[in-house]
């Protein structure tokens, strides 16, 4: 299950973005963005895909730790916990850093 207050907040920032897709994947719920998975909610955390520079960036951060859902840690994501992302303004410049990398990523094509 997935934090759907955290979730109704990232359709508010998303409403409107044509490249945006949402998606229902691991028990989660997140934006695709070209095909490519950009922002996600996964239990009460903020998951965000931002390259290893975009990581190497936020990881001294509060409330910031590596995304790992399976005990392996996934190189160039980053989870947020709520204490994190309580006011509009920081989750929409974490959502911002995922934007400009996904931004940034060729589109995936469904075969």
């Amino acid at each position: 299950m997935y934090d759907p207050g955290l979730a109704a907040r990232l359709d508010d920032i998303m409403s409107g973005m044509l490249e945006m897709e949402v998606t229902r994947m691991f028990g989660g719920y997140g934006f695709l963005m070209n095909g490519n998975m950009c922002v996600g909610v996964w239990d009460d955390l903020l998951v965000i895909r931002i390259g290893t520079d975009g990581w190497d960036a936020i990881c001294d951060k509060p409330h910031v730790r590596p995304m790992d859902l399976t005990g392996r840690v996934m190189r160039g994501w980053a989870m947020i916990t709520p204490e994190g992302v309580t006011e509009d303004s920081e989750l929409l410049s974490y959502v911002d850093m995922a934007i400009m990398f996904c931004a940034a990523l060729p589109p995936k094509i469904e075969s």
